[in-house]
C-alpha cells in the first residue's frame, strides 16, 4: 500500500494551476501550450523549483527546465536591451596593411600600391592627383 504525500500549493502556483486547467479544458486534442502560459510557468519554476512546478502544472520537466533557463528576466536590465550599434574593430596586424588602388579616367590609368603599418586614404589621394580642380 503506497502512501501519497500531500503538500500545500502556494497561491501563485495554485492560480497558475487553475489557468492551465482552464486552458486544457477549453481545447480538445493535443495543442501546443501558448507562450504566455509557458512564460508564467518558467517564472514560477524560478521561484518554486522546476520539479515542483512541473508536477503541479502537469508539464514536461525537461521542457520547463529549458523554458526557465531560457526565459528573459522579469525586470528589464541594461544587459537585456539589444544594442542599436556595435562597432567591430579589426585586430591590429603585426605585418601592417597592404592596399592596391587603380584609377582609370580620360587622362589615363594610375595604380597605387601601399604596404605599411597604417592604411592611408588612397581614394582621396588619387582624386587629388587625378581630377582637375580638386
Amino acid at each position: 500500500m503506497s502512501k501519497q504525500v500531500e503538500f500545500e500549493i502556494p497561491g501563485g502556483l495554485k492560480a497558475a494551476q487553475q489557468e492551465f486547467e482552464q486552458w486544457r479544458s477549453s481545447h480538445s486534442g493535443r495543442r501546443p501550450i501558448p507562450e504566455p502560459l509557458w512564460s508564467l510557468a518558467a517564472t514560477l519554476a524560478k521561484e518554486h523549483g522546476v520539479f515542483r512546478t512541473a508536477q503541479v502544472l502537469r508539464l514536461d520537466y525537461t521542457k520547463l527546465k529549458q523554458q526557465a533557463h531560457g526565459a528573459a528576466p522579469s525586470k528589464p536590465s541594461a544587459a537585456a536591451v539589444p544594442a542599436a550599434f556595435v562597432e567591430l574593430m579589426a585586430p591590429a596586424s603585426a605585418q601592417g596593411c597592404e592596399c592596391v588602388i587603380e584609377v582609370e579616367g580620360p587622362r589615363g590609368r594610375m595604380r597605387i600600391e601601399w604596404k605599411g603599418p597604417v592604411a592611408p586614404d588612397l581614394a582621396s589621394l588619387s582624386r587629388m592627383l587625378w581630377e582637375p580642380g580638386v
